[in-house]
């Protein structure tokens, strides 16, 4: 159905409604292989390609007047990273680390710039190759758009998959550790109050 809408000239133009729909949300480009790992009873996944290292708890230097979910910062081969814990991030509720917890050190890229984080996960699962199909766009949380580093939903057998956009989500953390984020990346000022037990 198109609709006529005068130009100034006097013409008419036509434009479909279609046009001004809002534009459904997509998971082009987001199949892929993936890290797995799990938060709580829930399992997320982050391109394997951006994986640096993944390594067992280390000593973290706490940064003062920061989030929660920043944990401090580490050295890593003589460079210091940021550091966060995801589950703090997430609001899920405090434990203490297991002997599985693990910090995923992850290129975070945007435009020519790249910066290295730490994301301390309750454990790693395993690479997942994830096709096209298996994959569906973050639900509609009542109208609110989803976070924008929900990639999607991936299907894997009887359970669902979180896809993260690490890019966009270590940006908030850059911001709040006091690191520069990569240029391009979109900055928050999330916090949390909650966070694991030391």
């Amino acid at each position: 159905m198109t609709s006529g809408t005068m130009t100034k000239g006097g013409g008419t133009a036509q434009t479909s409604s279609q046009t001004t729909a809002r534009a459904a949300p997509t998971t082009a480009g987001a199949a892929g292989k993936y890290l797995t790992f799990r938060l709580d009873r829930e399992e997320f996944g982050i391109a394997v390609l951006q994986v640096r290292q993944i390594m067992a708890l280390q000593d973290i230097t706490a940064v003062p007047q920061t989030p929660d979910y920043v944990k401090g910062v580490m050295n890593l081969r003589g460079k210091v990273i940021p550091v966060i814990c995801l589950r703090t991030r997430f609001g899920l509720a405090a434990v203490e680390y297991g002997p599985r917890a693990s910090i995923v050190v992850v290129d975070v890229r945007a435009e020519s710039s790249v910066m290295q984080v730490g994301i301390i996960v309750d454990g790693v699962s395993e690479v997942l190759n994830v096709a096209a199909s298996d994959i569906e766009p973050p639900p509609d949380f009542g109208g609110a758009a989803a976070p924008s580093y929900l990639l999607g939903m991936a299907k894997s057998k009887d359970r669902v998959k979180i896809l993260l956009d690490i890019d966009q989500l270590a940006s908030q953390v850059a911001n709040a550790a006091g690191v520069d984020a990569p240029r391009g990346v979109r900055r928050s000022s999330e916090t949390n109050p909650h966070e694991p037990a030391q």
